[in-house]
């Protein structure tokens, strides 16, 4: 259950979770400080400039709170202790060193423009901070730094901007999965505000997992100079890091060294494509040119395979047999990691054409290749694929929906008139759904009794299969955290409308699934000669694909 609410399950221990808010404080506490230095002091004037040369606006800087850490050992350091925090909190929570001799800290984070880490929810647990443009040439540490691990800061289960993006994530049905802050910024003053961003670090399984609770459909925005021409003359190297910016997870190979390979998780219902972003290096960049052109880019979106084929042959003589061998080799690497066999099939046969090549040999070149594959590359990940099974979209949309209902009982009407059960994903929920419209219609007029305990001694007074009870219970206290994970600072006329949106893409899956099993019946009775079925069908097939029309509109 935690797993499908994209929580990480931990005994609770007061004393622990007293500890965690107090960082979390402190953070937050950070957050404001960083931003009024940014706004209000003469040390930031610099930092100030940079941004409004960056094309961002007064209301941006504000929105994502970005700030200013002045040139400073121990400002913060001593504001946070006047507010009440300890020095080992402080500590604790990431925003302070340890001095190399004697006792003491001081600020991590110094001349730095602060970008706050963000999760899902929205409550602050880091940052990325870049050092000012003029220490710039000077900067020993680097250009960018982060927040170290910390108790409450796990970068690999943080994506940039996802607490403002989720909800146009769900919208659009598609994630921008972006390189850098900016690049999410940016996109998001332009009205691209579905994108988020790795950070410049391979995507973790646990952010794949975060993302795959809005969508499916992953648009990975490839730099200009990781993607460029020269990426296809790197041989095996490229393999990686096109997989590092592509499929973007790693894992142990069998010398114990962390490399970058293709999770099992993301062969499960995960669709992936390719932004090749044009006139500049960057989205951030692309869109202060001209935002038409990102928006092409989107449109043009290639899948991963395609992309990466278009990318080899590019200017390849293909006339020359080494040239042959070399994208041979390229690209069997690249089909070997693709989990559908129906689509592997099709790549398999379109490499053969295009090298005009028997299919058969580089069949035998795969299948040798996958023979010599390390064992260890992403068994790890398999491992867990195999203990958490993929969960659908329409899965996650029903869950959301239902979560909703038990926040926001206010509105159960309006979901009550505006879908049936058939239309959820799956039998257990169909199930809890009836009954909770049979509770619902027994308690409408003392509303404030719809909440999980209430519900919990209804259903044991009206469900007499024991196995059937404990899962509808288990159900509701997994809906209930998903709830407060996702839902808790929505109000209810925002409740409603997300309420109507998964509506609407439920509904719309439910006629599409309708439509594809209309069209098998009527194959079937063409291929019977039925005139009588066949123009039946034909007309339920309308009826339906008026039903889609008029949702779409």
């Amino acid at each position: 259950l935690a797993s499908k609410a994209g929580v990480q399950l931990q005994s609770y221990n007061p004393q622990e979770t007293s500890v965690r808010n107090r960082l979390l404080d402190a953070v937050e506490l950070a957050v404001k400080y960083y931003h009024k230095v940014l706004l209000d002091t003469p040390e930031a004037a610099g930092a100030r400039e940079y941004l409004k040369q960056r094309g961002l606006q007064d209301k941006t800087i504000a929105e994502w709170q970005i700030g200013y850490s002045r040139e400073s050992w121990d400002d913060l350091f001593n504001w946070l202790k006047t507010r009440g925090f300890s020095e080992q909190e402080i500590f604790l929570a990431g925003l302070t060193v340890k001095k190399e001799q004697g006792a003491g800290y001081y600020n991590r984070f110094r001349g730095r423009i602060m970008f706050p880490l963000n999760d899902a929810a929205g409550n602050p647990f880091g940052f990325t901070a870049r050092v000012s443009p003029e220490r710039e040439a000077t900067e020993r540490m680097g250009k960018y730094i982060n927040s170290p691990q910390t108790q409450i800061y796990d970068k690999s289960k943080i994506l940039f901007g996802l607490d403002k993006a989720k909800n146009f994530i769900r919208e659009a049905e598609a994630a921008i999965v972006a390189e850098g802050q900016m690049d999410v910024i940016s996109s998001h003053q332009a009205g691209f505000k579905n994108v988020v961003a790795s950070s410049g670090t391979a995507l973790s399984s646990d952010q794949i997992k975060l993302l795959t609770r809005y969508t499916n459909n992953f648009l990975f925005s490839l730099d200009s100079d990781t993607a460029g021409e020269s990426a296809t003359d790197r041989g095996e190297i490229i393999t990686r890091e096109f997989v590092d910016q592509a499929r973007k997870t790693e894992a142990e190979d069998s010398f114990g060294r962390t490399q970058k390979y293709v999770d099992p998780v993301l062969k499960h219902d995960i669709n992936i494509k390719i932004i090749q972003v044009p006139g500049g290096k960057d989205p951030d960049e692309c869109i202060r040119r001209n935002p038409g052109d990102f928006r092409q880019a989107i449109e043009n979106a290639s899948s991963v395979i395609d992309y990466y084929f278009n990318k080899t042959f590019r200017d390849l003589d293909l006339n020359k047999i080494e040239n042959k061998k070399k994208a041979a080799a390229k690209l069997l690497s690249v089909v070997s990691t693709i989990g559908n066999g129906i689509e592997k099939d099709a790549w398999l046969r379109r490499l053969a054409e295009t090298l005009e090549v028997n299919e058969q040999a580089l069949r035998e070149v795969l299948d040798k290749h996958q023979r010599h594959r390390p064992d260890k590359v992403g068994s790890a990940p398999a491992k867990e694929t195999a203990s958490q099974p993929s969960v659908s979209h329409n899965q996650m949309l029903t869950e959301s929906l239902l979560a909703l209902a038990l926040k926001f009982p206010e509105h159960f009407s309006y979901l009550i008139n505006s879908i049936n059960p058939e239309m959820l994903a799956e039998e257990r929920q169909r199930v809890f759904y009836k009954n909770l419209v049979v509770y619902y219609n027994t308690i409408e007029s003392n509303a404030g009794l719809f909440d999980g305990e209430s519900l919990k001694f209804w259903l044991q007074n009206n469900i007499a299969n024991e196995q059937e009870l404990s899962e509808l219970k288990a159900l509701i206290d997994m809906l209930l955290l998903l709830a407060d994970k996702d839902f808790y600072e929505m109000t209810t006329a925002e409740a409603r409308v997300e309420m109507g949106k998964i509506i609407s893409q439920l509904k719309r899956k439910h006629l599409i699934t309708k439509m594809l099993d209309i069209e098998r019946d009527l194959a079937a009775a063409e291929q019977r000669q039925d005139a009588g079925q066949i123009k039946e069908f034909m007309e339920a097939f309308k009826v339906v694909a008026e039903e889609v029309r008029r949702l779409e509109e």
